[in-house]
């Protein structure tokens, strides 16, 4: 995908340095975004009253209800509405509250905004951001805690963002906010409250991964959430001795091949991590790169394939934890 964007002007002040949680960072995101460009909008429900998570409070209360519109409960509605102001030239943000019910609005995505650019030449550009927090959700169940980023990596036409911490979420969604095609923002609904220094002044690309730990003897590749358990890992392998790669894609498409199989070259291992369905998910792509070229030993770790239950041993079931990790990385290097 061509990743060019037809960027607005007015970038964040350098050297501005906060203390942030996850989605006050990306609250701060949208209003730098909005000050800069009069064409970026927010749409949905809740926005009004910062939305359930907290990630658009006070921007209702700054921008007017003009440009933070609360809509009525219809995601099919919402996706339509942000797919034409997107075509008409603004540069909408869509919330759907959580990617479960994202799935009511799957055709005005898919059919619509995914493939504008292609089928008129050109002549049309949906760039639109629709926020979906996804991934599993303490206590609520099957139709709240679905992980589905490989759903999106799979359609052609869309950018799909995984942030997994406060910085990469400003700077992240600021990237997005930037870019002229689709993107599918999905935040972690267990991340809000997740705090730490936050740049104001830093920019990530899409594209590009982050490498978080350095090491020789395996590769381990993760996104969103699932990196606070490979971190846990990772620590205890180096009180072993076992220095690990660990590698934070940050954006699932496109992804940054070019990291993870340099790193994959070197070590000659390859442990990828996610939280979602291993069955088919997005974790089969880069092992299968990898596998093509690269020839190293690959493991993949990911949930069964079985609904998240609500009570907590059955909940329990659908997490990857750290000691399953560790396991699999020494297992790797026997």
């Amino acid at each position: 995908m061509d990743m060019s964007s037809d960027m607005a002007p007015g970038r964040a002040t350098a050297g501005t340095v906060k203390e942030l949680s996850y989605a006050e960072a990306a609250a701060l995101a949208l209003q730098r975004e909005m000050e800069a460009d009069s064409r970026v909008v927010v749409l949905g429900e809740d926005v009004g009253r910062g939305g359930i998570f907290g990630q658009y409070k006070g921007l209702q209360q700054r921008f007017g209800a003009e440009r933070v519109i609360d809509t009525p409960i219809s995601e099919a509605a919402i996706m339509g509405a942000g797919v034409g102001m997107a075509l008409a030239g603004l540069r909408p943000v869509v919330e759907m509250r959580v990617v479960d019910f994202a799935l009511c609005g799957m055709d005005e995505l898919v059919n619509q905004a995914a493939k504008n650019r292609f089928m008129f030449g050109g002549q049309g550009r949906v760039p639109l951001v629709a926020r979906m927090p996804g991934g599993i959700w303490d206590a609520s169940a099957a139709q709240h805690s679905q992980s589905l980023e490989a759903w999106f990596a799979h359609l052609p036409g869309v950018v799909v963002v995984c942030p997994s911490s406060p910085q990469d979420n400003h700077s992240l969604l600021r990237s997005a906010l930037r870019c002229g095609d689709p993107v599918v923002y999905i935040e972690h609904k267990n991340l809000w409250a997740l705090r730490g220094a936050v740049d104001e002044s830093l920019e990530v690309p899409l594209g590009k991964a982050a490498r978080l730990h350095r090491g020789d003897a395996l590769t381990m590749v993760s996104w969103s959430r699932q990196l606070q358990a490979c971190k846990a890992a990772c620590d205890a392998l180096a009180a072993e001795g076992i220095a690990v790669d660990l590698i934070d894609l940050r954006t699932l498409w496109p992804w940054d091949r070019d990291t993870v199989l340099d790193s994959c070259a070197r070590t000659r291992r390859l442990l990828v991590v996610h939280e979602a369905v291993q069955a088919a998910g997005f974790g089969a792509e880069i092992a299968a790169t990898a596998a093509e070229a690269t020839g190293c030993r690959i493991a993949r770790l990911g949930a069964p394939r079985i609904p998240v239950g609500y009570a907590p041993v059955l909940e329990a079931q659908s997490r990857v934890g750290t000691e399953r990790i560790a396991e699999a990385a020494r297992a790797l290097c026997r």
